[in-house]
């Protein structure tokens, strides 16, 4: 907590709490007599500076299919090897062949890559000599890519920065470190997965664990890509039928393990493709469905939109609600209003957002098509809200000149507050991250020992 940013259960605590400072301390006599010595009415004559220009640029183009896919062959060419490694307690140990590619949330990974680097030719070298020369100049490039979970503590960065990471360097010398967080991650680090990038809930089981298998279990898995086939995961959500969409592909595994002897259909995998799904991403949802439970005793089914068993439903909680349109993807955009310049200004987040994009911090002004929502973060001040307000306004305005046909509705959400027309724009919507405070626990165990006292 710092100057001036009190929170409002901190403000309760004193009586008469004025947020305006009456006589400023800083000034010297040297400002007082730039300025003069009423500094409101100086400030009501400066200019304030306001960048919103970010909402009225036209949203990114997507990339072709044949743009995407050469990106992801010159990546995947110019790799040589990849060293997979998962932490285990106090240190990283390889990750198996076949795990490469699942991802825990719980959990911390550390990829090592070799690259081909060509070297440039100077063009003075005497060309004849350069013919007769039968191996082709080539270095190479180390880069470390560090994956965080977003219920991963931070344990495992500062395993890998003190300890891992200074190993590497003995061995290869200079290494590039790239640290990806969940569902942020670098373009070409994706590109490695072959679009199969599963992300799981939990920690991962280790050989000691695979006993432990519970007795009762849901599996929901919802894939998607988000404005570029480089960014497509498979990420496990919370088991409910509102979250399904006709312009998705979803797998969900339903096992009971006590109904198992007697019952063949005890332990299934439905693979849901909606009626709006893009092919190719239903062969690769079924590709995945294969790869998790196809040894693991499930009757793997493919079943279209409105071709669903009651189990199907029944292990989704027994609604049967869901949505139908997914136009929301061709219009969603994400802007964050921020004062880090010093300044009150607007930037755009790119099409691949998510959840952990949300900063306590800020305002951000999300438009899914048919909505306009600026959504206020616990921590951002009063000026930047009304700022922000303003600015949605503008931008509603801006898009009904450009866009008559999809007139937008401005509203107003809080963090912890959003609806299903705003949490579905974002890919893999969970609870909000929250950080232990141990003043909380110890404020809580001193009122219980109060109370037995």
């Amino acid at each position: 907590m710092t100057f001036r940013n009190e929170p409002q259960v901190f403000k309760l605590k004193f009586n008469n709490w004025d947020d305006v400072i009456a006589v400023d301390f800083t000034r010297t006599a040297d400002s007082v007599a730039k300025t003069g010595a009423n500094l409101h009415e100086w400030m009501s004559k400066q200019e304030v500076k306001i960048d919103t220009s970010a909402l009225f640029l036209p949203r990114a183009r997507p990339m072709s299919s044949e743009e995407e896919d050469k990106l992801i062959e010159n990546w995947n060419e110019d790799l040589k090897s990849m060293g997979a490694f998962v932490l285990e307690g106090k240190k990283f140990t390889r990750l198996p062949e076949e795990e490469i590619g699942h991802f825990y949330s719980e959990d911390c990974y550390v990829f090592l890559c070799k690259y081909l680097v060509p070297l440039e030719i100077d063009e003075d070298e005497d060309e004849e000599a350069l013919k007769d020369e039968e191996e082709v100049l080539e270095d190479f490039q180390i880069i470390s890519y560090f994956w965080q979970g977003r219920d991963a503590s931070n344990m495992g960065w500062l395993t890998f920065t003190f300890d891992m990471l200074k190993t590497y360097q003995r061995h290869f010398g200079n290494i590039e470190v790239i640290k990806n967080q969940q569902q942020q991650e670098n373009f070409k680090f994706l590109s490695h997965f072959n679009r199969k990038f599963i992300i799981h809930h939990g920690k991962r089981k280790t050989k000691n664990q695979e006993d432990n298998i519970p007795k009762k279990k849901t599996e929901f898995f919802y894939l998607r890509s988000n404005g570029s086939k480089i960014t497509t995961r498979c990420i496990e959500i919370n088991p409910d039928s509102a979250v399904l969409n006709s312009g998705f592909c979803f797998i969900l595994s339903h096992r009971d393990d006590e109904q198992a002897k007697d019952n063949e259909n005890a332990a299934n995998t439905w693979i849901w493709i909606g009626s709006k799904a893009a092919e190719e991403e239903a062969e690769l949802a079924q590709e995945i469905a294969l790869q998790m439970y196809s040894n693991k005793g499930f009757n793997i089914q493919l079943i279209n939109e409105h071709e669903e068993p009651s189990q199907f439903w029944q292990a989704l909680g027994g609604r049967k609600a869901y949505e139908k349109d997914h136009s929301f993807m061709l219009y969603s955009r994400l802007f964050r209003c921020s004062n880090d310049k010093g300044y009150f200004s607007i930037s755009e987040k790119c099409t691949d957002f998510c959840q952990d994009d949300l900063a306590d911090e800020d305002i951000m002004i999300l438009d899914n098509g048919d909505q306009v929502f600026v959504w206020v973060g616990s921590r951002c001040s009063d000026v930047e809200i009304k700022l922000a307000l303003k600015s949605a306004q503008v931008y509603v305005q801006n898009m009904r000149i450009k866009q008559p046909d999809r007139p937008r509705q401005m509203m107003l959400t809080f963090k912890g507050k959003e609806s299903k027309r705003f949490s579905k724009c974002f890919h893999g919507w969970m609870k909000h991250r929250a950080l232990a405070d141990p003043r909380i626990k110890y404020l809580a165990t001193k009122e219980l020992q109060n109370g037995d006292a």
